[in-house]
């Protein structure tokens, strides 16, 4: 079968292109600004990649047509799918339908942390020997490519609440069915679909509602907003977790830290001690990532030592606090984060790390929610840690300088917060007396316009 795939380049999407080359199909796709891991991948899995979009491009027609949510009525492809009344379904869907049916999925949903805590689940299950299929909305790095059938009745997908596509405003994660399930927290995102937290809190609901009676739930203990989700019915059994004392009652799971960065703790399951985790993460959101999935391997058979033994070599995920280069002292990291709450937590974990080194942070608010503003209030606060922050402000968003001009005029560490409207001037700004040793931390979930390199590639020029 020829399937074609529009919008082949979102992570979701090029996933779902591996697993149909895998499963013999011809596999070609479009996409509007096609870039590195995935493009990359796509190619290496022998997939046709076609720039921007055009009729053309369903010839030979296609015996079926999947169309990624970032596509729209109006986009000339879409268009001459319908008109032409090719076959058409969500990449949903199609998973559900030609990959999941009748495995034992084990499903990471969350508003942060998903990425990584699917990368540590998959890694736990793969070193305990059961080759499992998975689908991962990143690049792991212990893995070669983003998703796999596998070789067994297991499945781990990154369970994302966005859409499935234009006729199917259903979230993603309804079509998957999962038998274990990780809740990592639900906060207020998406806000191009979304009217409300509560529109979340009930997606999320309809998820729970698809769990078997047999199945099992994994959730942090303090969260109002799963809280409420939970609330409106609940038919499975439901473990939580926990770090230190943060919560007055019993956790199910919970970390005793040994190091402040995150780095050592010790896992307690049902107040017994069962392992201690030495690893190169750090971080009290991978703390809690790592509680999550040894939790959920733990329902599949996997004791709490042999979990926590595989973490201890997990890798990461590229994107993800990657430190891609260092020069004369300084380190530059690449990350995904852009909502507050992952700002935050990433810019802790770094800061718990270093000590009192310098950070710098380049921010690039790029999501429609952020690009809505809808997080005016608490943008600037996340990243309080960090020395200097320059946000990016690509999208010429006229909330952004006003926010920062506002944060200026009521505080005295006005060189705190900068704003700039191109990578170049951005690039300018950071070099200019940059303290050496130092931490860059480039945030961002789309390309930032090439600022890795160029970065990187200037700082190499001054030190030579």
């Amino acid at each position: 079968m020829h399937i074609h795939i529009l919008g082949i380049c979102g992570t979701f999407m090029g996933s779902l292109a591996v697993l149909a080359r895998e499963l013999g199909h011809t596999v070609t796709g479009a996409d509007q600004g096609v870039y590195p891991p995935m493009s990359t991948q796509l190619e290496a899995q022998g997939i046709h990649l076609m720039e921007g979009y055009s009729d053309s491009h369903l010839e030979p027609e296609p015996d079926l047509v999947l169309i990624g949510n970032a596509m729209s009525r109006g986009n000339v492809e879409v268009e001459a799918v319908l008109n032409r009344n090719i076959d058409y379904m969500s990449g949903p869907e199609w998973l559900a339908r030609e990959v999941l049916r009748h495995r034992w999925v084990l499903a990471v949903a969350g508003t942060h942390g998903k990425t990584t805590t699917t990368s540590m689940l998959l890694w736990i299950l793969e070193q305990a020997g059961f080759e499992p299929g998975y689908l991962v909305g990143g690049v792991p790095r212990d893995f070669p490519v983003s998703a796999r059938l596998g070789n067994s009745d297991f499945f781990v997908i990154e369970a994302d609440e966005y859409d499935s596509a234009f006729f199917d405003k259903r979230s993603k994660f309804i079509h998957y069915r999962p038998h274990t399930l990780i809740l990592n927290n639900l906060e207020f995102d998406h806000a191009d679909i979304f009217d409300n937290v509560e529109a979340i809190e009930r997606q999320f609901h309809h998820l729970v509602r698809t769990v078997p009676s047999q199945g099992l739930i994994i959730r942090p203990t303090v969260d109002p907003h799963l809280d409420k989700a939970l609330d409106m019915g609940c038919w499975s059994a439901v473990q939580d977790t926990a770090i230190g004392s943060e919560t007055p009652r019993t956790s199910d799971w919970r970390a005793e830290l040994l190091s402040e960065d995150g780095s050592r703790f010790m896992v307690i399951h049902h107040e017994q001690p069962v392992a201690m985790l030495k690893w190169s993460q750090t971080g009290m959101h991978n703390v809690r990532n790592a509680l999550a999935a040894i939790a959920a391997a733990r329902h599949v058979g996997v004791t709490p030592d042999h979990a926590v033994a595989a973490l201890c070599r997990f890798s990461g995920v590229k994107r993800r606090m990657e430190l891609i280069a260092e020069v004369g002292g300084v380190r530059v990291y690449d990350d995904f984060a852009h909502h507050p709450t992952a700002i935050a937590t990433t810019l802790e974990g770094l800061r718990a790390q270093v000590g009192d080194e310098p950070i710098v942070a380049l921010i690039e608010p790029r999501s429609n929610t952020m690009k809505q503003g809808v997080h005016q209030q608490t943008l600037l606060p996340s990243a309080a840690v960090a020395d200097r922050v320059l946000w990016a402000n690509l999208n010429d968003m006229a909330w952004l300088p006003a926010l920062v001009a506002e944060w200026q005029s009521g505080h005295d560490d006005t060189g705190h917060h900068g704003v700039e409207n191109s990578v170049e001037a951005l690039i300018n700004r950071v070099l200019d007396d940059l303290p050496s040793p130092c931490h860059i931390v480039i945030m961002s979930n789309g390309g930032f316009g090439g600022i890795h390199g160029k970065l990187v590639a200037e700082l190499e020029r001054i030190q030579g």
